[in-house]
């Protein structure tokens, strides 16, 4: 078996696969209880990606018996990596865009990955990375409206909020939300006029949530980052 480890903004998210077949999924909140985890295991190989913390330090932790790398844009990878600023790059962008090209091979992708932050990165049939842009997650745009104004409260987010917010909490929800999703709608309109026929895959903690509210057809991997993550691995292992 192999472990692949996605530290992110708030969660430590693990897949644990058998060859490309994933297993087992946990997420654990803090590092204390990821290492937890980790010490009652062992496994063949691992790979550790982060935006946050050290990924050296918590692949140090892993019982790995063939191999245990970090993610980084200079690691063999299965697409190419067209960005001008390489070592700029999320490493959660390069594993999500992995993800894609493992789940449609040879086709045009948009990926979005919807969390923290909203990120569209784009990758041709022939496996180039080129970027994309980065915009604010939900959760963002609700407090950002809370921190850089006097009055507005900070609201919960609320995915079934109607478009006509009766409140000022509704009209926050409303705002953030109904805009989230014609901001998504118009990006993939913009990408479909300019480069035609596509796959969309929408990954991330957020991402059933875009299921049947888009206009657009788009295919929901929330684990497409540890899809993605794991194709890398196997990638190296070859």
């Amino acid at each position: 078996m192999n472990i692949v480890i996605d530290i992110g903004n708030t969660r430590f998210k693990v897949g644990i696969f058998d060859g490309k077949a994933l297993k087992e999924k946990h997420s654990f909140k803090t590092k204390d209880e990821l290492f937890l985890f980790l010490n009652q295991r062992s496994f063949k190989n691992a790979i550790v990606s982060s935006v946050g913390i050290s990924g050296d330090e918590v692949a140090d932790r892993v019982n790995a018996i063939d191999m245990r790398i970090t993610l980084s844009h200079l690691l063999p990878l299965p697409i190419t990596i067209r960005y001008t600023t390489p070592h700029t790059l999320g490493v959660d962008r390069i594993a999500a865009a992995c993800g894609a090209w493992e789940m449609f091979p040879n086709q045009n992708s948009l990926v979005i990955d919807a969390g923290t932050c909203i990120t569209y990165d784009w990758v041709d049939g022939e496996g180039n990375y080129f970027g994309g842009s980065i915009s604010p997650g939900l959760e963002m745009r609700l407090r950002a409206m809370h921190t850089f104004t006097a009055r507005l409260p900070l609201v919960n987010v609320n995915r079934e909020v109607a478009l006509v917010g009766d409140s000022t909490e509704h009209a926050l929800q409303s705002g953030a939300w109904h805009g989230l999703l014609a901001e998504v709608d118009g990006i993939i309109d913009r990408y479909q006029q300019q480069q035609g026929a596509m796959q969309v895959i929408v990954g991330g903690g957020d991402a059933l949530f875009f299921e049947n509210r888009l206009k657009h057809t788009i295919f929901a991997a929330p684990e497409l980052v540890l899809i993605g993550l794991n194709r890398i691995l196997l990638h190296n292992a070859d």
